[in-house]
């Protein structure tokens, strides 16, 4: 009998002792470098919020943040290796649209999304912007329309890859227009973008930071803002809806943690994250790349992530689209 009270009694004190032990690693959090894992190549518009903001946490935390660039499979291995993580706040993914358009798009996704990573806070947006190259003769959205109708399926689009927003954009331009064009995909912007001002594709749907120079400077002509009123980085241009198709998009970002990890690092992080994109470095970089500022709580950012999957897996279904499409 004692022998069984006293195994009954360190049964029960277990629990306590696991929750002793991650409040007692909670209070030291963080006491070792934390991994800050971007899912795409170095150099776009994910990477250099992702990097912005990494600054500001070391110094914030006192432990370096390292940020570790980890392309493939459209972002599928760099958030899977996230999703394996040890949920004690030292892996954090750096996602986008992918994210949410995967968990549709992908047969046999190696991880949940919803289940497996939580929200921990957005940091930036890059509004979308369809342009033409200068040498289509194409000057509004009808001009589009009337084209791609005139000759169906002789107009392509770009985008930055099959299930990208680039490309649901476009789909849901064709939708929305009536018209057939034909798609062509690419592994990243950079290369998209460059044939588009070469003339080896007709449309693209694209951000806006990334494009601006390009329209101001000529070699391409913006159509419309896909934004829900006119952008004030680009006042200049009509949105989409007010040419008569109410198409929204963007390219956001945002940092996501190993679910189980405590609530008290994620709102830590959290909190940090929000006065990181409030640092002067920050908010210059952002008004000069052309990136609005999405700071907020894990909440919020959960119920974007909802709206996000549930408005992608409308279109990919609407539209058939497939990983390779």
């Amino acid at each position: 009998m004692q022998r069984r009270t006293l195994i009954l009694g360190a049964a029960a004190a277990l629990p306590w002792a696991a929750q002793a032990q991650t409040q007692a690693q909670t209070q030291t959090w963080p006491a070792k470098p934390i991994r800050l894992i971007v899912p795409f190549t170095p150099g776009g518009t994910t990477d250099v919020v992702t990097r912005l903001v990494a600054t500001e946490l070391t110094k914030a935390l006192g432990q370096p943040v390292v940020v570790d660039n980890k392309p493939g499979a459209g972002t599928v291995l760099g958030v899977d290796l996230a999703a394996k993580s040890q949920p004690d706040g030292y892996t954090l993914v750096t996602v986008a649209n992918s994210f949410c358009v995967n968990q549709t798009l992908v047969k046999n996704l190696p991880y949940d999304g919803l289940r497996d990573l939580r929200p921990v806070g957005l940091m930036g947006m890059s509004e979308h912007v369809l342009a033409t190259h200068a040498a289509s003769g194409l000057k509004t959205v009808a001009d589009v329309i009337a084209a791609a109708k005139k000759q169906p399926g002789k107009l392509s689009y770009a985008s930055f890859g099959a299930g990208t927003s680039a490309h649901l954009s476009g789909a849901m331009f064709e939708a929305q227009a009536g018209i057939e064009m034909i798609h062509v995909p690419y592994k990243g912007q950079a290369p998209a973008l460059n044939d588009l001002m070469g003339g080896q594709v007709t449309v693209m749907f694209g951000n806006w930071p990334e494009f601006r120079q390009h329209v101001h400077s000529g070699k391409l002509v913006a159509l419309g803002m896909a934004t829900a009123k006119r952008s004030p980085l680009a006042p200049q241009v009509a949105t989409l809806t007010e040419q008569g198709l109410p198409i929204e998009s963007n390219s956001w970002n945002g940092m996501l943690a190993r679910s189980g990890t405590p609530d008290a690092v994620v709102q830590r992080l959290n909190a940090e994250i929000n006065k990181a994109l409030q640092a002067p470095a920050v908010v210059q970089a952002f008004q000069e790349g052309g990136i609005v500022s999405l700071a907020g709580t894990p909440e919020r950012f959960a119920s974007f992530i909802r709206s996000e999957t549930d408005k992608y897996a409308q279109v990919i279904r609407k539209a058939g689209i497939t990983a390779e499409s």
